[in-house]
């Protein structure tokens, strides 16, 4: 259902494929598509070089925890989104600081937009920017942030889905649509930077037309494309179906899936939040790629950085975004 982390850090992509959960539903990376973007397949995936990932390695490994701190590694170093989740003094800076480290490195950043008015309906993740006018100048100002450099940006997870289930509705949807396909005009100032706008994953909104026709009035057709399973656990075959239904509704467009968790597909569906929510038993997905083998997906990305809370929906489990030791080590060794 709902997709809701915030928390800013990635990692540097160092495990094998064999160490990754693969089922038949998950199918592993094949060989590049050729229409995959410059952009993206002009080299690996930038990684901030600090994390609780990796500090988390650092503790187990000085306790002792040897098996352990080398299961969490996986985590640690492979590459995941950046999450630009608030207004806080100096967010920017920290945005032009990440495209200037990868532009130096040779890679691509890749950065999440989430803080759009009423962001989570009221959700685990609630927040974003109080009024329409402060996101405006929120977005305008990450856009300038990023601007000038290779970068990926996946914009806004769940706002048009939310428009779509109800809980956004009358001139707040029609607002929201405006609000996203202003964010799509402010990134794509520079033809270097690729947008894809969220679209949510396959077990939410089931009809395509639908989510198609969302996707269009908030701009998609400026994007290059959309992203789908964002801090999810649906599994890539569903994802690559969905998206292909989509896509043929928005003439052709490409698509990312978020792999981040999704290794061995989404938990059963019980009351609440469970499916969702820090499901137990989940585990990576494939690593971060271009080479997906199809022709309509860019990339399998880990958006969501895997070992970061969900929210806080029980079991122990702390507030959304917050780092997860015990729930990074179920997915790492699941």
């Amino acid at each position: 259902m709902r997709s809701l982390p915030a928390v800013l850090i990635s990692g540097l992509m160092a495990f094998a494929a064999a160490g990754c959960s693969a089922d038949s539903d998950n199918p592993a990376p094949t060989t590049p598509s050729s229409s995959t973007p410059e952009v993206i397949g002009a080299g690996p995936f930038f990684v901030e070089p600090t994390g609780p990932a990796m500090e988390q390695v650092r503790q187990w490994a000085a306790a002792g925890r040897s098996a352990e701190a080398e299961a969490v590694r996986r985590i640690a170093t492979a590459p995941a989104a950046v999450w630009f989740a608030n207004a806080e003094p100096g967010f920017a800076d920290r945005a032009r600081g990440l495209v200037a480290a990868a532009k130096a490195a040779g890679r691509i950043p890749v950065l999440v937009a989430y803080h759009v008015p009423n962001r989570d309906c009221g959700g685990y993740s609630g927040g974003g920017a109080p009024d329409a006018a402060s996101y405006r100048a929120w977005i305008s100002e990450l856009a300038a942030a990023v601007r000038g450099s290779k970068a990926i940006v996946v914009l806004e997870p769940d706002a048009m889905t939310h428009v779509l289930e109800g809980c956004v509705s009358g001139a707040a949807a029609t607002e929201r649509y405006a609000l996203l396909d202003e964010a799509v005009r402010q990134f794509k100032q520079d033809p270097q930077v690729r947008v894809y706008l969220d679209g949510g994953n396959p077990s939410w909104v089931k009809d395509a037309d639908r989510v198609a026709d969302a996707l269009r009035r908030s701009g998609v057709a400026r994007a290059d494309g959309f992203s789908l399973n964002v801090a999810n656990f649906e599994t890539t075959k569903a994802n690559i179906a969905y998206g292909e239904q989509i896509s043929e509704r928005l003439d052709g467009a490409h698509f990312v899936i978020d792999t981040s968790r999704n290794g061995n597909g989404p938990a059963p569906i019980g009351a609440g939040d469970d499916h969702w929510c820090n499901p137990p038993g989940r585990a990576l997905g494939a690593e971060p790629t271009t080479e997906t083998g199809h022709p309509l997906v860019d990339a399998y990305l880990w958006v969501k950085r895997p070992g970061e809370s969900d929210g806080a929906c029980g079991d122990g489990a702390p507030p959304a975004g917050q780092w997860w030791p015990e729930y990074a080590l179920g997915l790492a060794t699941n």
